[in-house]
């Protein structure tokens, strides 16, 4: 049973997944004002990852706001009325903890990883620094400068930007088409006040998550996040005041989008629209991600690498958003080599398009998906991961035995039907490069 945090009674709590002899066991409590919390126990461990989920990202930002998300990340860990930035990294340094952030498309997250009984301080400091942050001026200066950097780095490196420059390509001018960092123009133009009413308006009770997994006390958690969280919890019960940024745009558009650069190396995306990431057939494409580019033993891998020794890196991937998503086979490999490595990849996209994959492809794929799916579940970090980011962007939390059983029941049918659907679009083109005057829409 699905129960959603305006179904919950405020101050309950409800056991998601009973887990087995105590390990594994979900549960979750709605504070009032809509502040959800979820945590997962491993009694196993001497440690407990702790994030708040701000379900906040690139994509829900105006062109003015272009690049706000990633600069707010920045300037919350610059203090608190409470603590200054250094007294909180000396806090963190001191119990041997880590702590650290990442913003995306669509949410942001503040985590640290400490010892299981360190995990107040965990609590204390990263809730400090969500709910109260100054966003003082001068802060905001230096961290531009910091940000301009990072814009200046990424963009050096083509096998980052090549990702930047196909989202562009693909979905043009809408919000998911824009990069996670901003833009030089628009860092250099985001003010004080600005970043602060983004601060305001986002971050608030019914657009977070809290998130806990390790060796921890449910209630515990509780009781710790009600008395961080008591300050700015008086207006929680209001929705924020600009709503998500709809309309990436479900329609492909087709072309190329080429940046000649003197590299010594072509970093090439070629891909198309996915689904969304509460379509069923999620899995049935993540298997067909597996056959066609996900390990060594995949058609492109083989072909590319293996047979012609091509490329060193090739591979395909598949990302889905609340109303859309991508599906990409990335590759890079000499200058020279661009165009036979580029029809490889078309021919291949277009054999799994028109027939499916194999008996023995659709196997692999499955058991390439379960491991890594099963795999990436051993540390407290992955798991708060798994259960803040499903409370965040999904309907419901399902359990690791309902995922692996999902795979499993995936056909040959459902693959190759997916398949024709999501390949057979047509394809956009990403190519950075030496190729100053090449027309690859040829």
């Amino acid at each position: 049973m699905t129960v959603t945090a305006r179904e919950q009674e405020p101050g309950s709590t409800y056991t998601v997944h009973p887990g087995a002899d105590g390990a594994g066991v979900v549960r979750r409590t709605v504070l009032p004002g809509g502040l959800r919390i979820v945590t997962e126990t491993m009694p196993t461990v001497r440690s407990v990852a702790f994030g708040i989920w701000a379900g906040v990202g690139s994509r829900d930002e105006s062109h003015q706001e272009a690049g706000a998300s990633h600069f707010l990340e920045h300037l919350l860990f610059k203090g608190t009325p409470k603590r200054t930035a250094l007294e909180m990294s000396s806090l963190m340094d001191a119990v041997g903890g880590e702590m650290n952030a990442f913003t995306a498309k669509e949410y942001t997250c503040y985590y640290a990883r400490v010892l299981d009984s360190d995990l107040p301080l965990a609590i204390d400091v990263v809730s400090d620094m969500v709910t109260a942050s100054l966003i003082e001026s001068q802060d905001v200066e230096a961290e531009r400068g910091v940000i301009l950097e990072e814009i200046a780095m990424h963009d050096d490196d083509p096998t980052d930007a090549v990702h930047d420059e196909f989202a562009a390509a693909l979905f043009g001018d809408a919000p998911l088409g824009r990069p996670i960092l901003g833009t030089v123009e628009s860092i250099s133009s985001l003010g004080q006040e600005r970043i602060a009413g983004y601060y305001r308006d986002r971050y608030v009770a019914p657009n977070l998550v809290v998130a806990a997994a390790g060796n921890l006390d449910h209630d515990e958690v509780v009781r710790l996040v009600a008395a961080a969280f008591e300050a700015s919890l008086g207006d929680a019960g209001r929705p924020p005041n600009t709503p998500r940024i709809e309309g990436a745009g479900a329609e492909v558009n087709p072309g190329v989008r080429s940046l000649d650069r003197p590299t010594e190396q072509a970093n090439l995306i070629l891909g198309t629209i996915g689904i969304t990431r509460t379509d069923e057939r999620r899995f049935a494409l993540g298997v067909l991600n597996a056959a066609l580019g996900g390990g060594m033993s995949s058609r492109l891998f083989q072909e590319i690498r293996e047979k012609r020794g091509l490329a060193y890196s090739v591979y395909s991937y598949n990302s889905q958003y609340a109303d859309t998503g991508t599906f990409g086979v990335y590759a890079g490999c000499l200058p020279a080599k661009v165009d036979e490595v580029l029809a490889i990849c078309r021919d291949e996209v277009a054999k799994v398009a028109g027939g499916g994959i194999t008996a023995d492809e659709l196997e692999r794929g499955k058991g390439q998906l379960r491991g890594s799916f099963v795999l990436g579940l051993e540390d407290t970090g992955s798991r708060m991961s798994r259960i803040g980011k499903s409370e965040l962007v999904y309907d419901s939390l399902l359990s690791v035995d309902d995922i692996l059983a999902r795979i499993e029941a995936v056909t040959l049918d459902d693959v190759r039907a997916i398949g024709e659907e999501v390949l057979g679009r047509p394809m956009t083109l990403s190519v950075i490069g030496p190729f100053e005057g090449r027309d690859f829409s040829l």
